[in-house]
């Protein structure tokens, strides 16, 4: 039986390892903050989707404004007044869309930058080379 001797680092991978672990740290910062700008546009587009679905609109008519929200009534009043190209359901579908696609890409965002975050902890300048 031999003994495996493990194989000994050159100088110069020594010393590009913990250069190469700030790299990574910075380039996992970089995308969480790219998650984080992403998180808040998802943020931003399911608000003003839900102001469009909720809110009431058109000119006001006593306490409240004439024409209802098209989620609380989806029948349209028949009125032109109330023909809010924003609030018809071609337009709310779109926005709908806009608003699952960028929260997807804001999940995948974050799912990269926290494997990356633990990619560089792993490997750290204490790290041991693998066999």
């Amino acid at each position: 039986m031999t003994a495996e001797v493990p194989a000994q680092q050159t100088p110069d991978a020594v010393s590009t390892a913990p250069a190469q672990a700030g790299q990574e740290h910075r380039r996992a910062r970089r995308i969480e903050a790219w998650s984080i700008a992403w998180m808040l546009l998802a943020l931003a587009i399911w608000g003003g989707f839900a102001f469009l679905m909720l809110a009431d609109y058109g000119p006001e008519f006593g306490d409240r404004a004439l024409c209802r929200a098209p989620l609380v009534d989806p029948s349209s009043s028949g009125d032109s007044r109330c023909d809010d190209p924003l609030r018809q359901w071609p337009a709310l579908l779109g926005i709908l869309a806009l608003a699952v696609v960028v929260t997807v890409s804001a999940a995948a965002t974050i799912v990269y930058a926290k494997v990356l975050s633990r990619l560089a902890h792993r490997d750290g300048p204490g790290a041991r080379p693998q066999d």
